[in-house]
């Protein structure tokens, strides 16, 4: 049965109090709240509707036109998700899109004690770290989802429970989606071998299949590369260190969480060897230390490196001198030496990431076996390193097959 209006802003203001929402911005959302009732009564409008709300931020704020001219405040986009909330609401009966940084999203005893034991139960799979983090912050996005269904007990999930969230997915990226579906697999997957669950709904969820050999990789140029490392002041200490740790990425190909982790007893100088234990497949991995990435990493410890007492080699250049945090992605280090050297940051993703893409590609180029590029970069197997031929296109020509002409008809 629809909810009219006013009913519906009545279940949303007593979702608000559940979340947690200060009395400062529940006094703001109820003064839009009797604007648009007041709007909705002048027009005769029982119901929220779409155009309904978009009307009434056209007629007392003028949204659309302050959106043309490019001239929206933040007051202003408050006043939209002021009636994107309640359009969320009404469709998902959940409040979407909300800021989770300053404090905890499950609050209920029972569903904290289900998330705890499934991260303990992740890291009884040995998931790396970072996998168990996402796991664990987007199971946990899934249990409040279910909360605001009334949802009390996961023995009670279904099928269309599992579908609702999916859908309150649309309008994030592939890649966010994907992810949250692999967390929601894992965890009914959790529930089912504890026996909360006594149906297999994980095997029920589609996984979106779009998978990597469909995309294309973010590869830097000869001369993007050139540019961001130009741009990068080696002879601060910082510069120092951003440049062995770029230089570890973008020739060597290792991930992020790899360069982190680092600690002196990864390097064999005598042998120019680098053996670390990789975090995403618990593999270990034996690589030669090209002479520029070795200088550039002995550069930052005898000239860069704060004095601290930590086998860690690539710390944090502001007090306390700490290693990198597990979810920090060093992303802002890119992004700051693009922005120096003025090479544009939205036109590709343009992450650490992207220069491991980098060092396949140039790999290829000089026709390394792509047994050896899956040895480096650590995948399991050479279907994970084949997304990396897409970006040669020399090389894709070799793989085209021989088709006959084909002559249009009259």
């Amino acid at each position: 049965m629809q909810r009219t209006l006013k009913e519906l802003l009545q279940d949303l203001e007593h979702e608000l109090l559940r979340l947690g929402y200060v009395e400062g911005t529940m006094s703001f959302y109820r003064r839009r709240w009797l604007k648009l009732l007041k709007f909705a009564e002048e027009r005769g409008a029982t119901y929220f509707s779409e155009q309904l709300g978009l009307d009434f931020l056209e007629t007392q704020f003028h949204i659309l036109r302050k959106d043309l001219d490019n001239t929206l405040s933040q007051r202003d986009v408050q006043d939209i998700r002021v009636v994107r909330m309640i359009g969320d609401f009404q469709l998902h009966h959940v409040v979407l899109r909300r800021y989770y940084k300053h404090h905890e999203l499950l609050t209920d005893p029972y569903y904290v004690d289900i998330s705890t034991d499934f991260r303990y139960h992740c890291e009884r799979k040995e998931y790396s770290s970072v996998t168990i983090d996402h796991y664990v912050k987007q199971s946990a996005r899934f249990m409040d989802y279910l909360l605001a269904q009334g949802i009390y007990n996961c023995s009670k999930i279904t099928l269309p429970l599992v579908n609702g969230y999916i859908r309150t997915l649309v309008g994030y990226t592939y890649k966010t989606v994907e992810q949250n579906i692999c967390s929601i697999r894992a965890f009914l997957r959790y529930l089912n071998d504890k026996g909360i669950l006594n149906e297999d709904l994980a095997s029920k969820t589609p996984m979106v299949q779009a998978r990597k050999q469909t995309r294309i990789p973010s590869v830097w140029t000869k001369e993007e590369l050139k540019a961001l490392i130009g741009a990068i002041d080696r002879g601060s200490p910082k510069g120092k260190r951003d440049y062995a740790i770029i230089l570890l990425a973008c020739i060597l190909g290792l991930r992020v969480t790899d360069i982190k982790q680092l600690t002196f007893s990864n390097f064999n100088w005598e042998e120019k060897k680098l053996t670390f234990t990789q975090s995403k497949t618990h593999e270990t991995v034996t690589l030669p230390i090209p002479k520029e990435v070795g200088w550039a990493v002995i550069d930052y410890l005898q000239y860069g490196r704060p004095k601290v007492d930590s086998p860690v080699i690539f710390v944090r250049h502001m007090a306390p001198f700490l290693p990198f945090s597990e979810g920090d992605h060093l992303s802002q280090l890119i992004k700051s030496y693009m922005q120096i050297a003025h090479l544009p940051t939205l036109k590709k993703r343009r992450g650490m990431h992207s220069l491991r893409h980098t060092a396949a590609s140039r790999m290829l180029e000089h026709d390394t076996p792509l047994e050896v590029i899956s040895d480096i970069l650590g995948h399991s197997n050479t279907d994970s390193t084949a997304v990396y031929l897409k970006v040669d296109i020399s090389k894709l020509r070799e793989c085209a097959l021989d088709m006959p002409e084909v002559t249009p008809h009259a």
